[in-house]
């Protein structure tokens, strides 16, 4: 079956119980005074786009566009279950980030990840993002790892 990914709003039961996966699966591996995540209501916000990729309408996977002034655009809440990895869901969630934020003429991706993350670093640099310094108003800190694309 082919998983399905489309833009939807996070203020639903099952997109909430994945993001609180999410946020469980990052506390395990980062202090919660260096993880810098928005809730379902944040991310429901007129400046976030959310991406749900579902297998046989089950949520298996997100990720979101959240926008900032200076024609930015970060990449956000990428998580993607783990009976579901390896089937390259988060390059697809990303490959939607990317074309949203060219669409709306947004100049450049960035985003903050975490220091024991990877898989999402591989992720992220097929994609194309470069490793840099801290982005945005993040700080600098051991824990976080930060990338760029200009588009």
């Amino acid at each position: 079956m082919a998983i399905e990914i489309a833009i939807e709003t996070p203020l639903q039961d099952d997109v909430r119980g994945l993001v609180k996966e999410l946020n469980e699966t990052l506390l395990e591996l980062t202090p919660p005074e260096h993880c810098y995540h928005l809730t379902v209501e944040q991310m429901a916000g007129q400046d976030t786009t959310v991406f749900i990729a579902r297998d046989n309408g089950i949520a298996v996977g997100c990720g979101a566009l959240k926008r900032h002034g200076g024609a930015i655009g970060e990449v956000k809440r990428m998580y993607t279950r783990p009976s579901h990895r390896g089937q390259k869901i988060g390059a697809s969630i990303v490959e939607r980030v990317e074309a949203l934020a060219r669409q709306e003429g947004l100049k450049r991706l960035v985003l903050e990840t975490g220091d024991r993350h990877p898989a999402a670093w591989t992720v992220y640099e097929r994609a194309g993002f470069s490793r840099c310094g801290p982005v945005l108003d993040y700080p600098d800190s051991k824990w976080s790892v930060f990338y760029e694309k200009s588009l």
